[in-house]
């Protein structure tokens, strides 16, 4: 099996799942009408001066992808299961074409989510600049970076039975640390937040608000934890095929 192949087939097992389908895209979208919906003619929310329809939108672009993203775990875990990944190790497939598939399936995912999320935002009265639209969504796409590699290293290293609280639990935590539901902007939890990858993915989307994209020190964490977290894939991954 060649990339080309993998990377066809992977695409569309994912599309064809349904449970995914539904939980990856049909929740951020049902949680995003339900909260924006109400407060559609909201149009300082806050006082700060952004709608609410567009604040939602910009932070539910950022659960949902980090979902949407991190969900790659989940599936290589059942792949792990039924010894998919074996069958995997006896054809030419090379382990970085594997890497590559997988994360590019992750971020068709992600892409799929944000339009998504776009378009209901756009039925709610949202509109921006063309340039804001794609800085933010450029911006969102390098901030994913280290969540692709983290749930690589949770599929090779968890089993189907406990990955399923681990990632619930890891998406909740860096939602509530990297400001998802609410902002973050002073204290030692801002301290903290600045260090995770989950708050500079919230600074991204809000690039649409009219906020700034990142500083150095953004760019600096991000890029460490993509570094750190596809390493930390390798090991898990080396780990995990040493044992089959």
């Amino acid at each position: 099996m060649n990339a080309a192949v993998y990377a066809r087939y992977e695409l569309l097992r994912a599309f064809r799942n349904r449970r995914f389908f539904i939980m990856s895209f049909g929740f951020p979208l049902v949680l995003f009408y339900a909260i924006a919906g109400p407060n559609r003619h909201v149009h300082d929310l806050g006082d700060s001066g952004v709608s609410a329809p567009l604040y939602f939108m910009v932070s539910l672009a950022t659960f949902g992808t980090m979902n949407a993203v991190l969900a790659t775990g989940a599936r290589v875990a059942g792949e792990r299961t039924v010894g998919w990944t074996r069958q995997l190790r006896l054809t030419p497939l090379s382990a970085r074409s594997y890497f590559r598939v997988k994360v590019l399936t992750a971020y068709a995912m992600a892409l799929l989510t944000i339009l998504l999320l776009y378009v209901a935002g756009a039925t709610l009265g949202v509109r921006l600049d063309a340039g804001d639209w794609v800085r933010m969504t450029v911006l969102i796409l390098i901030g994913l970076l280290p969540f692709a590699a983290l749930g690589l290293f949770f599929g090779h290293l968890l089993t189907t039975d406990s990955i399923g609280p681990a990632m619930g639990g890891s998406t909740a935590l860096l939602s509530l640390l990297g400001g998802v539901w609410f902002p973050i902007n002073s204290g030692a939890l801002h301290v903290v937040a600045q260090a995770l990858p989950s708050y500079w993915l919230v600074q991204a989307s809000h690039v649409g608000t009219g906020g700034r994209s990142w500083d150095a020190v953004g760019w600096l964490v991000v890029a460490a934890w993509a570094v750190a977290g596809t390493a930390a894939a390798r090991w898990a991954y080396r780990r995990d095929t040493g044992k089959v």
